[in-house]
């Protein structure tokens, strides 16, 4: 085993991955003592997004001590995880330099369509959601195409 992998691991465990920990019981703390409901669900929602990060870097620093050659992530997962730090970035350069009263998204796919609301899933309601609580609008068109949803978020300035 390369000694390398073992420190890199040992920092992952001794740094980020218990901060990530001390974290996420922050988190718990504020929750059980949080009264505002819609706080209480965005501190969800944070908890779960720390917990998720808590098992990557675990999953890393156990690739990290194997034997085995690195694994990568698949294409679409790196991606996916690329793609969102490219939007959030834009997010972010929206929100400090372009002084702008509000932003729109849109994403369009070729794939099978469908994209509608359905029991026992929430991913569109959730979407929905999250736009009403920004006084937001959300337009959803799918078809045999694909799909493209459409955001209008309003900045407060």
């Amino acid at each position: 085993m390369n000694n390398e992998r073992v420190t890199l691991a040992q920092e992952l465990h001794d740094g980020i991955a218990q901060e990530l920990v001390v974290l996420g019981f922050s988190i718990d703390r504020a929750i059980s003592q949080c009264q505002d409901t819609e706080l209480k669900n965005s501190l969800r929602d944070i908890r779960f997004t720390t917990t998720e990060l808590i098992e990557r870097v675990r999953m890393q620093m156990h690739d990290l001590r194997s034997s085995e050659p690195l694994t990568l992530p698949t294409v679409q997962a790196d991606t996916m995880f690329e793609t969102l730090r490219v939007v959030q970035e834009v997010l972010r350069n929206i929100e400090k330099h372009s002084g702008a009263t509000s932003f729109d998204i849109q994403i369009t796919d070729n794939g099978v369509g469908g994209a509608s609301p359905k029991v026992g899933s929430f991913g569109l309601d959730g979407i929905q959601e999250r736009v009403n609580k920004l006084n937001g609008e959300i337009t959803i068109e799918s078809n045999q195409q694909g799909t493209r949803i459409g955001v209008r978020i309003p900045l407060d300035r």
